[in-house]
């Protein structure tokens, strides 16, 4: 047997150290909760047929009792609204989605769309709008005879323009009356493409846009399905995925007091004037919620790694092959062909999972320091272009921040850095930075990347793999995985967003810092040495073409030169996630010892890693090696001989570093013809 076969796959006392939670009691308990409902009602459903079918129906609304008996209804309130975890909810939602996802993204999605539908209001209403409707939304309490109101998200997207683009809103908003002296009323017309939760939503939180001099600009205003006038909840989307969420394309056309204005509003020389735009409050909302629509598709990746192995072990059983013998026992794994490339699935899920929960990890420190950084300003009178002035001005501190969060903590100037830690706009210039790489980078990789390896996962099934009973519902998280590449914004919509957030100050000066990591790391065989390559040759890459110009003197690096940006984009994404998947894999060894349960197994699954981990790097590597090759040679016509000799060594650095790759390909690829898997799925198929 070899260094790394596993005895098991990996269980919950090796991922709550990976992903950082083996100390939170109650995210601990909001997993086995989510687990729980897929792995009960949700996987009856699927394995009954019942996505089969566009329209909600009673055997669906299931989910919804589901949801709200087993706590996960109230995970999104804070606990004085009634929920259970205190602080923070980015990582709870991501490992929710995670654990629902590894069943069905489709009940994950209407579990979500909950939140989604209360988070305008969570995170930009007044106090007495979050007291209601949070109350509102709350599952009924012991002694308590109501029924729970269930929300709807209603951004843009009207027809027939779908998707135009997020700052087109298609919703108008008029005066319907604004009586002397008293509440104005608001006549809402607004149609909807795609929506969630429209079934059975009693309330929607709505983008429009002025259609009135007397209204300033765009908000997002609640409608309530009691409100004067028509809540149409349109015809079922008819989707080829997630049918276990209720998608409708709804019609509205209603009259609402102004203070369902989201934040409320002012009058100013008798105009109303909402405290937020449609685009500050939905800012708010989808800086974070891009997350565990990434970690949806992560964790289809990883749940295909048993059903594979099964089968593969399983494909000669019943033939003449007697039990005891290679064939009958490995089945098609005595062929490398197989393992291999279920390896690859596996590194590819693994990684996309530590980069989504790195990201809603960074997510709930922001949170508050975000909120804090928003009532500093507003006391000092700091809004638009002064705010940005005064953070820019904090640039040079946060840098001084990173070196010295960077260096070792004996050596570091304690006093100044607890000074800089304790600056709220140092911290908010910092995590502003960093959330405008990791969540765009999140969803971009995983789902796009994730939705190819899907296809590689489906394959491995054989003929399987096309069949709808096909263990793990295989072909239905293939399927899946393409609408969660549009959730959120297509892949050129976070491509866009990382071509502005990758040149920043601040995020390259990291870069340099994790170099310097990496190289410290590059002798403990995480494949540290090729990440630290890659991203040298990311950097150098960048610069030239931030200071370079065509034949024709166009500038390369430009917002509308997305066959320079995009592919760039794409090249940091590959080495996010790799990076993320390798200082995961160091905490499990370095905390793992700590935890008696993996005493006898951690240096197997330390190794096992150690490996995935190499291969990723590697991978990571070379696809930013092709695709700083094509930009840099692709868009000259000649190259000056001093850049393109430096960008040669620094390629060769890449290829060097590929060293020992495939022998850790078939040290994990051999660890699969040992692992023990349970008899069947916990799951029914």
């Amino acid at each position: 047997m070899s260094d790394t076969s596993l005895p098991t796959l990996p269980g919950d006392d090796v991922r709550q150290i990976m992903w950082r939670f083996s100390d939170r009691f109650d995210l601990q308990m909001a997993v086995q909760s989510a687990r729980g409902v897929a792995r009960g009602t949700v996987a009856r459903l699927v394995a009954d047929g019942v996505r089969n079918t566009h329209e909600w129906n009673d055997e669906k609304g299931k989910l919804l009792t589901a949801f709200d008996e087993s706590g996960l209804t109230s995970l999104y309130m804070d606990v004085e609204q009634g929920g259970f975890i205190e602080g923070p909810k980015n990582m709870a939602m991501s490992l929710v989605a995670f654990e629902l996802s590894w069943v069905d993204a489709g009940a994950a999605t209407g579990s979500l769309a909950g939140n989604l539908a209360l988070a305008p209001i969570h995170e930009k209403g007044t106090d007495e709008q979050r007291r209601f409707y949070m109350g509102k939304a709350l599952p009924p309490q012991p002694g308590e005879d109501r029924v729970p109101w269930r929300g709807a998200f209603a951004l843009t997207e009207p027809l027939p323009f779908v998707g135009v683009d997020t700052g087109v809103v298609g919703g108008k908003a008029k005066i319907a009356d604004w009586p002397e002296g008293g509440e104005p009323v608001l006549q809402i017309d607004k149609r909807g493409r795609f929506i969630t939760n429209m079934d059975f939503a009693n309330f929607v939180t709505a983008a429009v846009d002025s259609d009135d001099e007397r209204i300033k600009g765009t908000f997002m205003v609640i409608l309530e399905e009691t409100d004067p006038g028509t809540f149409d909840r349109g015809a079922p989307t008819l989707k080829l995925v997630h049918q276990l969420s209720s998608t409708r394309d709804p019609v509205f056309s209603q009259q609402v007091p102004a203070s369902r204005i989201i934040g409320g509003y002012d009058v100013v020389d008798g105009v109303i004037v909402p405290k937020f735009n449609h685009s500050e409050v939905i800012a708010s909302v989808f800086h974070r919620t891009r997350i565990p629509v990434g970690l949806m598709t992560a964790a289809k990746l990883l749940s295909a790694v048993e059903p594979v192995i099964r089968y593969q072990r399983s494909r000669f059983h019943g033939g003449e092959a007697g039990e005891g013998s290679p064939r009958y026992d490995l089945g098609l794994q005595v062929n490398e062909d197989v393992t291999h490339r279920l390896i690859d699935v596996w590194a590819t899920g693994e990684a996309a999972a530590s980069v989504g929960f790195e990201a809603a990890r960074q997510a709930d420190i922001f949170d508050p320091v975000e909120r804090e950084k928003d009532r500093i300003c507003a006391e000092q009178g700091l809004t638009g272009r002064k705010q940005m002035m005064a953070l820019r001005k904090k640039e040079p501190e946060v840098l001084e921040y990173l070196d010295l969060l960077y260096t070792d903590e004996a050596e570091r100037d304690a006093a100044r850095f607890a000074d800089l830690d304790a600056d709220i706009l140092v911290q908010f210039a910092l995590g502003d930075a960093r959330a405008n790489i990791m969540n765009p980078a999140v969803k971009l990789w995983n789902t796009g990347h994730g939705a190819t390896m899907m296809r590689e996962a489906v394959a491995l099934m054989g003929g399987y793999g096309t069949t709808e009973d096909c263990p793990g519902f295989l072909p239905q998280k293939w399927m899946d995985a393409q609408l969660e590449a549009t959730y959120e914004g297509p892949e050129a919509v976070q491509r866009r967003h990382l071509t502005l957030g990758m040149t920043s100050r601040i995020f390259r000066h990291e870069v340099d810092l994790w170099i310097r990591e990496l190289e410290a790391q590059a002798g403990d065989g995480y494949g540290a040495k090729s990440l630290a390559a890659g991203f040298k040759l990311w950097s150098w890459t960048t610069d030239y073409l931030q200071g370079h110009n065509d034949p024709d003197g166009k500038k390369l690096y430009h917002g509308k030169r997305q066959a320079v940006t995009f592919p760039l984009a794409d090249a940091i994404c590959w080495l996010l996630s790799a990076r993320s998947l390798v200082q995961d894999s160091i905490e499990l060894k370095t905390k793992g010892a700590e935890n008696p349960v993996l005493a006898e197994s951690l240096d197997a699954f330390s190794s096992f890693y150690a490996d995935l981990c190499k291969l990723q790097a590697a991978r990571a590597a070379g696809e930013v090696s092709r695709i700083c090759a094509d930009l840099v040679y692709g868009f000259q016509e000649s190259a000056d001989e001093a850049d393109a000799a430096e960008f040669a060594a620094l390629r060769e650095a890449v290829d060097r570093s590929l060293a020992g790759t495939e022998l850790a390909r078939d040290r994990a690829a051999d660890a699969l013809t040992h692992i023990m898997i349970p008899e069947a799925l916990d799951y029914p198929a």
